[in-house]
């Protein structure tokens, strides 16, 4: 797979600024680590990342509550937020994306229909979370799931 521009984009800001990134992947599956490791020399600022697929690795790896599970669950802006927080916290990175939701074509309710996402980056100055209604197929929600993930992480780094 050639280089992503966006997997670029990070590449370029956070080597020029010495920060570094992990994620916590649930509905992506590693596709944001994998769109950053296309770029040569991705080690210099990306630590690693966690595909928290299970609500028991998203509580064991990545600290979400499990009240937040239980109650909202892990498609949610609470999840999501706690995903990126406990990614940047275990991986001591400057900053961290995470995604939870629903890539499709089944798994969708009423309430939470298919092509739902959450997207969250934790930084030094907070959490932002953005929610996103793809539509499209599985691959395609993915893979918006994980551009979306870049995009919002080059505008916190820019901020």
């Amino acid at each position: 797979m050639p280089e992503h521009p966006l997997a670029r984009e990070v590449y370029e800001i956070l080597t020029q600024r010495q920060l570094t990134l992990a994620t916590a992947e649930s509905c992506t599956g590693g596709l944001i680590g994998h769109l950053v490791t296309t770029v040569p020399g991705s080690s210099a600022y990306y630590l690693g990342g966690v595909i928290a697929y299970s609500n028991r690795v998203k509580e064991t790896f990545l600290g979400v509550p499990a009240e937040v599970l239980r109650t909202v669950g892990a498609v949610s802006r609470e999840c999501a937020e706690a995903m990126a927080r406990g990614a940047r916290e275990r991986f001591g990175s400057d900053y961290a994306v995470a995604t939870t939701g629903i890539a499709g074509p089944s798994g969708g309710t009423p309430s939470k229909p298919v092509g739902l996402v959450y997207v969250a980056c934790a930084g030094p100055h907070g959490v932002t979370v953005e929610e996103y209604r793809f539509v499209g197929t599985r691959w395609e929600n993915i893979e918006q799931a994980a551009e979306a993930a870049l995009r919002l992480l080059l505008k916190a780094v820019r901020e």
